[in-house]
């Protein structure tokens, strides 16, 4: 019987340490300097044109997750990336931006590229099935909900700005609100990354 038992823990013992492990190795994988942050993903852009993972690659980028009925928070964001744009001169031209719409049913192309070209020319919309918009956000770590209001409906949703360098790889966030000096100055860093 004790022989029995100790097989039992030995074996549990065993098992948990390799679960433990695995789930070590898999979070060092993704917060490793070698992995994209996200998972693959395969949407359009606000010109019709695909757009995957690959976009975010061979330049930093800034990726802000939003939509085009949002009353306060998306178009604020967006005159704030284009006021750090206009900041930092020529050190941000190598840093692209990208606007994902989180509702995709009212965000067509044509839409999201109507409601960012009144303001800056630096940002890419993006959208596609939401199905597929609902997977990479959820790969990003973003929250999103639907909520409905008398007629309508609107989005609730993570409103940091993340921050990705030249591999892909997550660099940080810009909350938003966040000091203009301390978000500028995070732009400087990344246009360096």
């Amino acid at each position: 019987m004790k022989q029995t038992m100790r097989i039992i823990f030995g074996t549990l013992f065993v098992l948990i340490a390799a679960s433990v492990g695995f789930a070590t190795f898999s979070w060092f994988l993704r917060g490793s300097s070698e992995a994209p942050y996200g998972a693959p993903f395969s949407l359009v852009d606000m010109n019709g044109e695909p757009i995957t993972q690959a976009a975010f690659k061979g330049h930093p980028s800034v990726v802000f997750f939003g939509f085009t009925h949002c009353p306060e928070v998306c178009p604020t964001t967006l005159f704030e990336m284009k006021s750090w744009f206009d900041k930092l001169g020529d050190d941000s031209n190598n840093i692209k931006a990208f606007f994902v719409s989180i509702d995709p049913e009212r965000d067509t192309p044509e839409i999201l590229k109507a409601y960012i070209s009144n303001v800056t020319d630096r940002v890419i919309g993006v959208t596609g099935n939401p199905v597929d918009v609902a997977a990479m956000a959820k790969s990003w770590s973003v929250y999103f909900k639907k909520v409905y209001t008398s007629g309508d409906y609107t989005m609730d949703h993570t409103a940091s700005i993340f921050l990705i360098n030249s591999n892909g790889q997550f660099h940080g966030t810009i909350a938003y609100g966040e000091n203009p000096d301390i978000a500028l100055e995070k732009m400087k860093r990344l246009s360096k990354l």
